[in-house]
């Protein structure tokens, strides 16, 4: 079975602390943090509305005020893997309205949802033109999952004058596996990123565990910079093939539909092969990788989740296995928690 938690990694074979939850609340004489004494209460949408939408950072900013916001940063193009961020925000904050709940504090009282396709993440040669945008379909699918809002600004709004000058770097890992094919990504995606949790002020943001590396470093850039949000991360979700749901997906035909299973595929044989050690690990994945002819393998690795490094040949413990590869005209990117050399 994949299992599904933020993880660790080996050297890429290509083809062709605890983080701290920053912001802790005095409490009381009664014991009740003083923050969530203080958190306005905002209403409830009905199952049927769509979220008002907002589209500038100072209409934002005064509708929540700081620590009131559960935030989902998206891209746009939802998916049921957005939905589950989305409802799990919306559970922190039914949480957090509940009398003697043990929610972290400070406890977000709305959800807001980010719409923003972001440039600065972008390389020359990747698909920002093409990248798909419905804007409708996404309140559409929002309806009814306690949203309260949907940030929606456009670029002259977040890069006014041109894009930011001013960049997060991703540092070393930021250079390793996406960064390695993907050259500037991470510090756009880190860029962004610290924009919305300095815009939108939450009081925890939620991100995917598919992209296992963003959450790494997203988590280590609140960390290092004591931002005051804390970042979660919530469980990859799957079709039933196995498949991870992504916004690319759609960009592939029937059978590039069919092929593109043997990422999971891969991942499981990955898995099972766990306890005999790196090198079965990577020849298990790689044996299905290559019996897929529409699958071009761009990485695969093992990596420590604790620093996202590849694993040294003797490292024994939980590790993350991760792929990419394109399919058509997808490039995807899936990875998996194993055990390595559990007998050893």
């Amino acid at each position: 079975m994949i299992r599904r938690r933020v993880a660790r990694t080996r050297a890429p074979l290509r083809a062709g602390a605890r983080p701290r939850h920053p912001g802790h609340a005095t409490r009381g004489a009664d014991g009740i943090s003083a923050p969530l004494r203080r958190l306005p209460s905002f209403p409830v949408p009905a199952a049927s509305d769509r979220p008002e939408v907002i589209t500038s950072i100072a209409a934002l900013r005064e509708r929540f005020p700081a620590g009131t916001v559960a935030l989902v940063p998206t891209m746009g193009a939802l998916h049921e893997g957005h939905l589950a961020l989305v409802d799990r925000a919306a559970a922190l904050v039914r949480a957090g309205a509940t009398p003697g709940s043990t929610t972290p504090t400070p406890a977000p009282s709305a959800v807001v949802v980010s719409i923003f396709v972001n440039p600065l993440q972008f390389g020359p040669n990747e698909d920002l033109a093409r990248y798909p945008r419905d804007l409708d379909a996404d309140l559409d699918l929002l309806a009814g999952h306690g949203v309260t809002a949907v940030f929606h600004p456009d670029v002259d709004e977040m890069y006014p004058g041109g894009p930011s000058q001013t960049r997060v770097t991703a540092g070393d890992v930021g250079a390793l596996w996406e960064g390695r094919s993907r050259p500037g990504h991470f510090d756009g995606m880190l860029t962004v990123v610290a924009k919305l949790l300095g815009i939108a002020r939450p009081a925890v943001a939620l991100f995917g565990q598919k992209d296992a590396q963003q959450l790494f470093l997203v988590q280590r850039m609140v960390r290092e910079l004591d931002i005051a949000t804390r970042i979660e991360g919530v469980t990859t979700v799957r079709a039933g093939d196995g498949l991870a749901l992504s916004s690319r997906n759609r960009y592939l035909d029937p059978n590039e539909r069919i092929a593109a299973r043997a990422l999971s595929a891969a991942l499981e044989a990955a898995g099972s092969a766990g306890d005999r050690g790196i090198d079965a690990v990577i020849a298990a994945a790689q044996s299905v990788l290559m019996g897929e002819e529409l699958v071009e393998l761009d990485y695969l690795g093992i990596v420590d989740p604790a620093t996202f490094r590849p694993v040294a040949d003797d490292f024994r413990g939980p590790a993350r296995v991760l792929i990419a590869a394109k399919v058509g005209p997808a490039r995807l990117i899936d990875n998996a928690d194993i055990y390595l050399n559990r007998a050893a």
